[in-house]
């Protein structure tokens, strides 16, 4: 659909008959409304001497109009599962959706707003969902927003397929998403908005805010494509509107809200800080205060008054009143659920397990009890544990970057996601990394399910960031990282990592786990699954052997995050052996090989750094306190980090280049992974 949203075009679309326009008293407000977060941002961002008021200015209408007509929600319980879902990509126009926020009803004062951009307040400078009731994600790098609004559009999909039955719809919800040109430029709009065009998510709405001006000028400077044809080409609905012209949005939305069949891009061309004398239709006003005197003269230009923070006591009331519809609906909705559940007790029981994250009490009995023969590589022993968790964890998604053949991510018993079609369990996401990375943010996002997603590790670079923000805002996304070392073999140094495991392990918040055998394999699951955050797995494609040591309770082993599989024969050592994964089984080699030649050695198993860091001093004493004799680590990566627990003495056996192209066992002899060259080296 191309509609060109003003009265002509949307009766020729033959939508007129169908159309209720805005009762007068209603526009009254909305306006009033508009001008509200014009003032509020504008003061706002004066008072703290930072921030973009250009956005805040453009889009003032378009926030009115969402926030007092459209949006399906409840202010007083903003995690209302059924509710609509409100983005802003655009993450530097924070203070149009705090504005927003504060006006519905959500618990963002107005003083909240005199703090805007101040140590600890709840309105900081980009928008983030820890900090923040209403704001649904954390946004800022332009772009994930969108990515992540598809993922929040896609899991409403599974959930509504899942749950909805032929006499009770519980889940009819849509996710708008508000986005500007630099959005758009950004690769990843393109990665995620072709996905969700393939996929006809039928509940998203992207609203481009499309003011044609770029932080650094005008956007013909830098950009002069066809987004309307490329979003058409997408598969997507389209349709242009006047964003400042309120009986225009009125009509495009009345009629997405009826009748949208596809993903819906709404180009909403509006005026960058409108309203501002000097200033409007430049960059000048995108990311700076306008200053106190084109604060007054922008007031003055719109006849608003002078007053700091001026809301009129009828926008409070208005919005006052909609919350008590709000409360109704939500009211309504559960009684529906309530019905629901009453015919449906197991369906229902999976629904509370689902909104609740339960797990199994059993759980670590039953991925101990999963039958895994080895030598095995890695990603295989998690592809077992992954057959068995879909059978019991309804809440499980899987997907893939095009590589589920290779990385074992596949859920064998569960079907595919398919255009229309949301009952699998498996995501194709395409050659699309970072995509998947900031839609698998939004599928944790609907609170119910949880997602992890799989590629080599050498691909984590294209999806950083978005790991990044999922970290700080502490999303339960699992990241099956495989093929992660240089013994991948003879794809070579382009698909080798080596510097990849330092470059996770220094995101905060994110659990990087490198397990050494099948039985760390299972508890590595077992602890992503209990952590209420990020997790990625570091998992070989060569086989590894059983070790002894390795089957011991969690509590004992994985859960600590470092612990002693190869115990000391006495008290004083000769050396102490540290490695995480494949590394874990050559370091219990050098060690009998060290044996042989009458030393002491202790060799440490560390799959998780940062779950060790949260032990208590005792037992990280107990792990490398004392003397330990020479400190050893292996790791076929570079050593950054692993000082703090050797030693600026310790010996490190790494790597300090990139890999090669050849069979693993040559590249082993090559780089010194071998026990002869490791025990000669120390000796």
């Amino acid at each position: 659909m191309d509609t060109t949203a003003n009265p002509m075009s949307m009766e020729q679309e033959g939508v007129k008959d169908q159309f209720k326009p805005l009762d007068a008293d209603t526009k009254e407000i909305l306006i009033k409304t508009a001008n509200a977060i014009r003032i509020l941002s504008m003061d706002a961002v004066q008072k703290a001497n930072s921030g973009h008021p250009g956005l805040p200015l453009g889009c003032a209408e378009i926030g009115a109009y969402l926030y007092g007509h459209v949006l399906k929600h409840n202010p007083r319980n903003p995690d209302w599962v059924n509710r609509d879902r409100f983005i802003l990509s655009a993450g530097h126009g924070s203070m149009w959706l705090y504005s927003c926020l504060h006006l519905s009803g959500f618990k963002v004062t107005l003083e909240d707003l005199k703090n805007f951009r101040q140590l600890h307040s709840i309105t900081p400078g980009h928008p983030e969902s820890l900090d923040t009731e209403g704001v649904e994600t954390t946004t800022g790098p332009l772009g994930q927003g969108i990515g992540n609004a598809v993922g929040q559009a896609l899991g409403l999909k599974i959930l509504s397929e899942k749950f909805n039955t032929e006499g009770t719809t519980l889940f009819d919800n849509k996710v708008y998403c508000l986005a500007g040109d630099g959005c758009i430029m950004e690769g990843i709009s393109s990665e995620v908005s072709s996905l969700a065009g393939h996929l006809k998510l039928d509940n998203l709405v992207l609203i481009y805010d499309a003011n044609k001006i770029s932080l650094d000028g005008p956007l013909d400077d830098s950009c002069s494509e066809n987004t309307k044809e490329r979003y058409k080409a997408y598969g997507w609905e389209v349709y242009e509107v006047d964003g400042h012209d309120l009986d225009a949005l009125h009509q495009v939305f009345s009629e997405v809200r009826e009748n949208q069949k596809r993903p819906c891009l709404i180009m909403a061309h509006t005026i960058i800080g409108r309203g501002s004398p000097n200033k409007a239709g430049t960059h000048k006003v995108h990311g700076s205060p306008l200053g106190e005197e084109e604060v007054i003269a922008t007031k003055e230009a719109l006849g608003l008054p002078l007053e700091p923070f001026y809301v009129p006591q009828q926008v409070y009331d208005y919005f006052e009143s909609r919350l008590k519809k709000d409360r109704l609906a939500e009211e309504e909705w559960s009684r529906k659920l309530e019905g629901w559940a009453k015919e449906n007790p197991d369906h229902f029981k999976e629904f509370e397990d689902m909104l609740h994250h339960r797990l199994p009490n059993d759980l670590e009995e039953c991925l101990k009890a999963i039958d895994i023969s080895s030598p095995i590589a890695g990603r295989k022993a998690s592809n077992a544990v992954i057959q068995e968790l879909s059978k019991t964890l309804p809440q499980l998604i899987g997907g893939s970057a095009d590589l589920s053949g290779s990385d074992m991510t596949m859920m064998k018993d569960f079907g595919i996601i398919k255009p229309g079609i949301f009952t699998g369990k498996n995501i194709k996401y395409g050659v699309r990394e970072f995509g998947m990375a900031t839609m698998a943010s939004g599928i944790s996002q609907t609170g119910m399910l949880t997602p992890y997603i799989g590629t080599f590790l050498t691909f984590s670079d294209y999806m950083r960031n978005a790991i990044r923000l999922a970290s700080l805002m502490h999303e339960h996304v699992i990241y099956q990282f495989t093929h992660d070392s240089i013994f991948l073999g003879e794809d070579g140094p382009t698909h080798q990592p080596v510097e990849h495991y330092a470059a996770l392990r220094a995101i905060p918040n994110l659990h990087f786990m490198r397990p050494a055998d099948s039985n760390e394999v299972k508890m590595a699951w077992l602890a992503a699954l209990r952590y209420h955050g990020p997790t990625a797995f570091s998992l070989t494609r060569q086989s590894l052997p059983e070790l002894e040591g390795t089957n011991v309770p969690y509590s004992e082993g994985v859960g600590r995050g470092a612990y002693i599989i190869h115990k000391e024969k006495s008290d004083k050592l000769d050396y102490m052996l540290v490695a995480t994964g494949s590394e874990v089984s050559l370091a219990v080699d050098v060690a009998k090989e060290l044996e042989k030649l009458g030393k002491n050695v202790r060799v440490i198993s560390m799959p998780c750094w940062e779950i060790f860091e949260k032990q208590n001093i005792d037992y990280k004493h107990s792990i490398f306190g004392g003397d330990l004799g020479i400190r050893v680590s292996i790791e076929a990566g570079v050593d950054q980090g692993w000082h703090k627990y050797i030693g600026m003495d310790g010996i490190t056996i790494c790597m300090e280049s990139f890999g090669l192209s050849a069979p693993a066992a040559a590249l082993a002899e090559e780089f010194g992974f071998t026990v002869p060259s490791i025990v000669e080296r120390i000796l």
